[in-house]
């Protein structure tokens, strides 16, 4: 496994370089391939991953065809939180939503960076609020906002993650991400397409109008934004 010297995921590159040094040798950079599975309830968690580029998506449901996702990972974050803490096995489905790369780390050197550099730490407590902000304000807006104001949300959320306007989707996706029909989706998706904030075709949506779809989301939008860009402090 060769050396890693340069990262963009916003956890390892803030550490120190003799902090990095300690896991660079075992970092392996691995392709995020769109709907690939990383985890699965009940799997044990032998790695994590670091995001560079791309989306994975975290999904409870009580089946394989009744899930909704409870929150989205990009370069500012770490895939397999529950090994942070000590928990071994997967508890939710982690899917890959937009295609990128991640940085791949053994869960024994997981352990070994958490107990001897106080930095990494620091980031993970820390970033662990932001994904506790991510996932009861998805919650709270999943019950009280509309359909199209819910996707509304998501989108800015995948564009800030993906640091693009246009990326891949299909319906199906959609309505596994927010919990509802597709004929919700298809609904809520048409209403943004006809206000021209949105285009969507052959499984790719384009953002045409950002500051139009941003005064279309709910304010859970803006909550979990400052938690992402760590301005809530």
């Amino acid at each position: 496994m060769s050396k890693i010297d340069v990262t963009t995921n916003r956890i390892l590159a803030a550490l120190t370089r003799s902090e990095y040094k300690l896991i660079s040798s075992r970092l392996e950079r691995m392709p995020l391939i769109f709907s690939e599975d990383i985890f699965q309830p009940g799997q044990p968690i032998r790695h994590v991953y670091f995001p560079e580029s791309g989306i994975i998506s975290l999904l409870s449901g009580i089946d394989d065809y009744s899930t909704i996702e409870v929150g989205i990972v990009g370069d500012e974050g770490m895939v397999g939180l529950p090994l942070f803490l000590g928990v071994r096995n997967a508890s939710s489905y982690a899917v890959v939503q937009g295609e990128g790369f991640a940085l791949r780390l053994p869960a024994a050197d997981l352990a070994r960076l958490s107990r001897d550099c106080g930095r990494f730490q620091r980031m993970m407590l820390r970033y662990m609020h932001s994904v506790l902000t991510q996932i009861s304000q998805s919650a709270a807006c999943n019950q009280f906002h509309r359909i199209d104001e819910r996707l509304a949300r998501w989108l800015l959320m995948t564009s800030d993650r993906m640091h693009s306007n246009s990326f891949r989707i299909t319906q199906e996706f959609l309505s596994n991400m927010l919990g509802v029909r597709r004929e919700g989706v298809n609904k809520a998706a048409g209403l943004l397409q006809e206000r021209e904030l949105v285009s969507y075709a052959h499984g790719q949506l384009k953002i045409r109008n950002r500051r139009g779809l941003e005064r279309t989301a709910c304010k859970c939008y803006e909550i979990i934004k400052r938690e992402y860009e760590g301005r809530s402090q």
